[in-house]
């Protein structure tokens, strides 16, 4: 899902993917000679698109080559993407998330190094912060533009229900356990998952780890050292989220619900579950579907602390942000780089801090009160700028060709169809590269 995000992640909203569009391509390259014609602009279907849509609205006012946004519904878009990107019908601007998620396509000789744009216009890269775009960066070359906002995985919640069980929201794992306790008791899903997409459900290890582990952990198997996965600190891990699924935290109908359709979403909302681990698009989503309940009912804090554990608790997961890559094939090299430009507009930031989520140019702190909800901007923003580890997502760390193989044993885990010495066999034979 740390987007992945998601992997930013999220309802597709009715959203349809349109492969069949013609280009109007009569200009041939641009060549920064004003030619006419459009190029396509592919993103991840979801709340976010309504910024999408602004931009490339604006866009299309002063260029002569035009930008057609198309999308994909959140829970089809890798597979489909995989399936188009080396085709007639891939498109020239691509979102994704970096790291692992494009690595495959560079190797491929698929994507133009964005080196030439940025030399061009330094601010494509000065703009942003470094930290996030270089989580784009492959073999030492720059390969995508920051497109949307960084995407920490925060622990929400149903205010009404919490106060109505008198829960408060979790510091401690210990406290945490006791809501569960508390919540179950009274007949409320204490914790959503939308276990039927199985992205989710990861976040659960991501954190767990890096509260036993650290980021070290899992930095040495992102290297190749699949040892990291049978320490004592991965077994400690595991046999802590045995403990929370062994409680109910999570229901027993968690597989047959999904994030992606808006199942889990809804739980929350209308008050059947207490909490719902997911990433900061999460209030966007939850604008979105439930207006009201985004406004005055929706919760939010950090992931909770576990005591004798080596991990620093300000540490953080999720995705940096969502990028913009280009295909290298593109007709219109000149035009894509006036449109990646917008990236770092004033319109941009305030167009994102609008629907809750806080993009990672260096303007952004100037607009952080123009947020619609101006205190979970400010939360966000000092929660990412504390953190002394910012973890990828792990199925986006890794390369695409094992987000299948791992999603599937995250899922056999809390399922009990995978013990411990199952899963950490699972994840050493995952390809780091």
């Amino acid at each position: 899902m740390m987007k992945r995000v998601l992997l930013p992640r999220a309802v597709a909203g009715g959203v349809a993917l349109v492969l069949g569009l013609s280009l109007a391509a009569c200009g041939g390259s641009d060549s920064g000679s004003g030619g006419s014609g459009s190029f396509k602009v592919l993103v991840y279907g979801d709340a976010s698109n309504k910024v999408e849509k602004q931009i490339v609205a604006t866009f299309n006012k002063t260029s002569k080559v035009k930008a057609v946004l198309q999308t994909i519904p959140g829970a089809d878009y890798q597979q489909k993407l995989q399936t188009i990107i080396n085709t007639k019908q891939a498109p020239d601007v691509f979102f994704n998330w970096g790291g692992g998620s494009i690595q495959p396509f560079v190797k491929a000789g698929l994507l133009l190094p964005l080196n030439d744009m940025i030399a061009k216009d330094p601010r494509l890269k000065a703009d942003f912060l470094p930290s996030v775009f270089n989580s784009a960066v492959v073999d030492g070359k720059p390969y995508g533009i920051p497109m949307r906002g960084t995407q920490p995985v925060l622990l929400f919640d149903n205010k009404k229900v919490l106060a109505d069980a008198g829960v408060s929201e979790p510091k401690t794992w210990e406290d945490l356990l006791s809501a569960v306790k508390v919540l179950k008791a009274k007949h409320i899903t204490p914790i959503a998952l939308g276990g039927g997409d199985q992205w989710p459900t990861l976040m659960w290890y991501e954190y767990m780890y890096d509260r036993i582990a650290g980021p070290g952990l899992f930095d040495k198997a992102m290297s190749g050292d699949k040892s990291a996965w049978a320490a004592p600190e991965s077994r400690t891990a595991l046999s802590r989220l045995k403990e929370l699924i062994d409680a109910g935290a999570f229901g027993s109908n968690y597989d047959s619900v999904k994030y992606t359709d808006g199942g889990s979403v809804a739980l929350v909302a209308q008050g059947r579950a207490g909490f719902e681990l997911m990433g900061s698009w999460y209030y966007s989503q939850q604008q979105q579907d439930n207006p009201d309940f985004a406004k005055t009912g929706l919760g939010y804090t950090s992931f909770p602390t576990v005591s004798g554990g080596a991990g620093d608790p300000k540490d953080i997961v999720g995705n940096t942000n969502n990028f913009y890559s280009v295909l290298k094939k593109t007709k219109y090299p000149d035009a894509v780089a006036q449109f990646l430009k917008l990236m770092y507009s004033d319109e941009f930031v305030k167009a994102h801090m609008a629907i809750g989520n806080l993009p990672t140019t260096t303007n952004t702190t100037n607009f952080l009160n123009t947020a619609t909800d101006p205190a979970y901007a400010k939360y966000q923003y000092d929660l990412v700028k504390a953190a002394p580890s910012f973890q990828l997502s792990w199925d986006q760390a890794y390369p695409q060709s094992a987000s299948e193989a791992m999603h599937t044993a995250v899922q056999q885990f809390f399922d009990g169809k995978l013990d411990a010495d199952g899963f950490i066999k699972a994840m050493q034979a995952l390809p780091t590269s």
